[in-house]
Order: C-alpha cells, then sequence, then structure tokens
C-alpha cells in the first residue's frame, strides 16, 4: 500500500488545490509516483474541478482513476459543505466510498493526496467531520495557511484538533497571501513551528510562493514533508 496524506486548510479558499497539485508536481518530478484524490467535491456536476486542477498543474495527463470515479468518489451540485450539498440532493456522503477509493488507488501508486472539502473541521455526515475520517484511517495531515490576518488563530486550531485525535501531522504548507502585513508574514511561520514543536510535530513549515494555476510553476522543494 502507498502512502496517503491528508491535505487540508485552515478554511476555504486559502489555497488547497493548488497546493495539492504543486506538491503532486514537484513529487512526481523528483521520481515519486503520486497520484491525487478530492475527498468530497461540492459546487460541481459529474466531475471535480479541483481534481482537474491538480491535473493541469501537474502536465494536464489523466488517470485511469480519473474515469474510474475514484480520484472524485463523491460529488454534488450545491457549492457548501457536504453534509448540506449531498442533503439538498437527498443523498448521504457515502464515507465508506471515500476510504474504499483512497484504498484503491493507495495500492496501485507509492503517494496519495487526499485533498479534503474546506478545512478540518467541515462536516460529512451529521457525526463524522472530514478530521474524523483522515484520523480514523491514519492518514498524516499537511495543512495549508497562509499570511493573512487571523490565519494563525485557524492554523493552531487546526493543529490542536489534530493533536486531540492523535493525528500525525506531516507539516504545514505557508501558501503565498496577496496584502499579508510583512510583518505577520515573517512571524507567523516561526511561530507556527514553535507550537508544531510544543505539540510534538515536526516543526516543518514549507513557504510556497506567488504562483498561477495556469502556469509557470516555482520549484518547491517538499522533501521534509514527505521524508
Amino acid at each position: 500500500m502507498g502512502k496517503v496524506y491528508f491535505v487540508s486548510g485552515i478554511d476555504t479558499g486559502i489555497g488547497k488545490t493548488a497546493v495539492t497539485g504543486l506538491m503532486a508536481r514537484s513529487l512526481a518530478a523528483g521520481g515519486r509516483d503520486v497520484i491525487t484524490v478530492k475527498m468530497v467535491q461540492t459546487g460541481n456536476d459529474g466531475h471535480s474541478e479541483d481534481v482537474d486542477a491538480h491535473r493541469a498543474i501537474c502536465g494536464g495527463a489523466r488517470f485511469p482513476e480519473d474515469d474510474a470515479g475514484l480520484t472524485a468518489p463523491q460529488i454534488f451540485k450545491f457549492p457548501s459543505s457536504p453534509l448540506l450539498a449531498a442533503g439538498l440532493e437527498g443523498r448521504a456522503v457515502d464515507v465508506d466510498a471515500i476510504v474504499s477509493a483512497v484504498n484503491r488507488c493507495a495500492e496501485r501508486h507509492e503517494i496519495v493526496l487526499v485533498e479534503s472539502a474546506g478545512g478540518l473541521h467541515v462536516p460529512l455526515t451529521p457525526e463524522l467531520l472530514s478530521v474524523d475520517v483522515a484520523a480514523r484511517e491514519g492518514w498524516p495531515l499537511v495543512l495549508v495557511t497562509c499570511g493573512r490576518l487571523g490565519s494563525i488563530n485557524h492554523t493552531l486550531l487546526s493543529l490542536e484538533a489534530a493533536k486531540a485525535r492523535n493525528m500525525a501531522v506531516a507539516g504545514v504548507v505557508y501558501d503565498w497571501f496577496d496584502g499579508a502585513d510583512p510583518l505577520i508574514d515573517r512571524d507567523t511561520p516561526e511561530t507556527t513551528r514553535r507550537y508544531l514543536a510544543r505539540w510534538c510535530f515536526p516543526p516543518v513549515v514549507v513557504r510556497v510562493p506567488r504562483f498561477d494555476v495556469a502556469g509557470p510553476y516555482p520549484a518547491v522543494d517538499f522533501s521534509e514533508i514527505f521524508a
């Protein structure tokens, strides 16, 4: 079985999709066999725009698992939490189908990057949050954050939620944010490292510079996360 990583963020729109694609691109360039999965896609009908973005960043090639529906096992039309979007269609999020799809990808690939829907506490079912499933399955967390005002609170709350579930944290990705105060932008990664170490997580924070999903793409070293 390949290694599965859970890529989540401190909020919606924090850059998880672009960062997931960039991590996959970097791993593939280093000779690693990597595939990405969107845990639950909302706001789409019959396809996952986030998986499409992953593939575009990685060069456009699709996987057989894409056509088999394994990389977007749950898709709902309304752009909201999976719990609400599924309910509007008279359906329920099939968590077993998600885990089965991820495991089948892990049987075929060395690394599987599972992008969450929203942040850690986004509800999938009335009983389960996204982080609950990832923790139960033993998927280490890669948390995406940035330097916008207020991000440190959301970052530390997310890491504390992982710690409360005895979840492994592989590292934090500090994404570029337009308009970030220079002082906050310098201080937040170091503060994050201190709290990672305090909570006995690897003090790994990888910075990602500004880039467009259409390219060109920066060469970012994610080896600390995937060592």
